[in-house]
C-alpha cells in the first residue's frame, strides 16, 4: 500500500462525534492509566471489528481495527482481547453496547467504529471508546483522509485512545528513518530508508551507492539531516521529504558528522574535525555559517539540544574516556554529568526535557540507559552484546536503538532495531526490511 511521501499531506480531520447525547466521563473515571505510578499492568481492552456501510469497505474497516490493536498492544499498556472471545457482536455503531457481556470477558474498555467512503472519495473512520464498568462513552471522534492512507486513520484512532487513557500524547502516527543494510560485509550497501513506526510502508530515500549514517528528523519541518560519504569528504546533508531535494550543509575542508537539528528546526548542530581536533559546531540553515561551541583538545561529539534550546548534551573524552557533558547553547558552562563505571556515548535529550538517553559500555557489555540532565537517577533499561544510538518517541515514553547480535567468534552479527519503554519491561524487535541501524523517530505527523 503506497503512502504519500510528505508527512503533511492528507492530514486527517478530527471532530467530536454528534448524534448521541453521552456525557463526557470525568477525570476520576475508573478507566485510566496512571503512568506516574511505576509499573503498569496492561489494561484488557476489546477492539471490535469496525463496521462498514457497504461491502467494498468491509476489508478496510477490518484492517483499520487491526492497526489499532497492534498499536495499543505494542505500547505495553494495553492487552487487546481475542475477538473470538466476544459475546456481543455489534452490528449498529449508533447503539449502546451490552456492558454486562463485556464485563464477563473482563474487558475494561471497548472500542467500536465504522468506516465508509464518502461521496467525495475520501475515507472516513468514526470510533467510540467505552468505559465498561462506568457504562459511559469516554471519547468519540471522526477522522478522514484519502483511501490509500487508511493506515493513518488507524494510527490516529490509537493515538486518541492512548491520550484519553494516559493523559499523554500518543506516538503511533509517526515514522522512523533508519539505515537499511544489505550485502556481504566486504560489499555492504547502506541506504537511507523510512517507514511507519509499526514497520509498514517502507521505502528508500537513497540508492546505496555510498555510505550514509546517522539520519535525524527535523522537529518542525519535514526534513532529515544525515551524514553521507558521497563526496570526497564525509559531509552533512539535509533531505527535504516533500520535494525530494537535498543539499550539503556548508563546504568544510574537514569531516563533518553526528548531525542533529536545533529545536526550532532552523539550524543543525554537528561535530567537525579540523586540524586533528573534533569539536561541536552549530550552523544556521540560512547563513550556513558555523559557530564553534567547544575547543577542548579531546573529541567532542554527538551533540543534542534540550527541547527548550537552552542547553546541549554531548560526549567527550577530554577526561580520558568518553563521558557525557552538558553546556549552554552558546558553549559556555561545560560540565560533566556522567560519573558511573564505563564509557558513555550517543546522548539524546528527551522531548519532555526530563531525561537524557545514552549508550553505556562496561567491559564487553553495551546498554541503553537514561539519567536526569544533572546526571542523577541513572537507570539501565536494556543490555546485550551490542546496542547503541537511542532515539526518543515524540512523547518521551519509548526509545528505539540498534542492537547487533554476536557472530561467530564473538564478532558482530546482524543489526536490528529494537524498542524499549521507560520501565525497561516492554522490549521488542521492530519489523524492518532486512538489517537496519541508526533509527530516528519523527515528530507527530500533524
Amino acid at each position: 500500500m503506497k503512502r504519500v511521501n510528505a508527512l503533511t499531506r492528507a492530514v486527517a480531520t478530527a471532530l467530536t462525534l454528534a448524534g448521541l447525547a453521552f456525557a463526557a466521563v470525568p477525570a476520576q473515571a475508573a478507566l485510566e492509566i496512571k503512568l506516574d505510578e511505576g509499573v503498569v499492568e496492561p489494561i484488557p481492552i476489546a477492539i471490535h471489528d469496525f463496521l462498514a456501510s457497504n461491502p467494498r469497505d468491509q476489508q478496510t474497516a477490518a484492517n483499520v481495527a487491526g492497526v489499532i490493536r497492534g498499536d495499543l498492544e505494542r505500547s505495553g499498556l494495553f492487552f487487546p482481547l481475542d475477538p473470538r472471545s466476544y459475546i456481543e457482536k455489534i452490528s449498529n455503531f449508533q447503539s449502546f453496547p451490552r456492558f454486562a457481556d463485556w464485563r464477563v470477558i473482563k474487558a475494561q474498555g471497548l472500542v467500536t467504529g465504522q468506516a465508509q467512503q464518502l461521496s467525495d472519495g475520501q475515507l472516513q473512520v468514526d470510533f467510540r471508546l467505552w468505559d465498561i464498568f462506568g457504562e459511559k462513552q469516554m471519547i468519540g471522534m471522526s477522522f478522514k483522509t484519502t483511501p490509500e492512507n487508511w493506515r493513518r486513520l488507524g494510527h490516529l484512532v490509537a493515538d486518541a485512545i492512548y491520550e484519553r487513557l494516559t493523559g499523554e500524547k500518543g506516538y503511533f502516527d509517526t515514522r522512523i528513518v533508519f539505515i537499511q543494510e544489505a550485502g556481504p560485509k566486504t560489499k555492504r550497501r547502506y541506504r537511507l530508508a523510512i517507514m511507519d513506526q509499526d514497520g509498514a510502508n517502507p521505502s528508500f530515500l537513497t540508492g546505496g551507492n555510498y555510505i550514509v549514517l546517522s539520519p535525524r528528523f527535523s522537529p518542525t519541518t519535514q526534513a532529515i539531516t544525515y551524514m553521507s560519504y558521497e563526496r570526497q569528504t564525509p559531509s552533512v546533508f539535509v533531505f527535504d521529504l516533500q520535494t525530494g531535494q537535498r543539499e550539503v550543509i556548508g563546504q568544510y575542508s574537514g569531516m563533518t558528522f553526528a548531525p542533529r537539528f536545533t529545536p526550532d528546526g532552523n539550524g543543525v548542530v554537528f561535530s567537525y574535525s579540523r586540524s586533528n581536533n573534533v569539536d561541536v559546531y552549530v550552523a544556521d540553515l540560512r547563513s550556513r555559517r558555523p559557530v564553534r561551541l567547544t575547543s577542548d583538545p579531546g573529541i567532542d561529539t554527538s551533540p543534542s539540544f534540550a527541547p527548550d534550546g537552552r542547553r546541549i548534551v554531548f560526549n567527550s573524552d577530554r577526561g580520558g574516556t568518553p563521558q557525557l557533558y552538558v553546556m549552554n547553547a552558546d558553549g559556555s558552562n561545560q560540565q560533566r554529568i556522567s560519573f558511573g563505571q564505563g564509557r558513555y556515548t550517543t546522548p539524546v535529550w528527551s522531548p519532555r526535557g526530563d531525561l537524557i538517553a545514552f549508550t553505556k559500555q562496561v567491559g564487553s557489555t553495551f546498554s541503553i540507559g537514561v539519567m536526569a540532565p544533572d546526571g542523577q537517577r541513572e537507570r539501565i533499561l536494556t543490555s546485550s552484546f551490542s546496542e547503541e544510538g537511542p532515539t526518543w518517541s515524540p512523547n518521551g515514553r519509548v526509545i528505539l536503538f540498534t542492537r547487533t547480535t554476536a557472530g561467530r567468534g564473538g564478532s558482530g552479527g546482524g543489526s536490528t532495531i529494537w524498542s524499549v519503554d521507560l520501565t525497561g519491561r516492554n522490549l521488542r524487535k521492530v519489523l524492518t526490511p532486512g538489517e537496519a541501524s541508526d533509527p530516528a523517530w519523527s515528530p507527530l505527523n500533524r
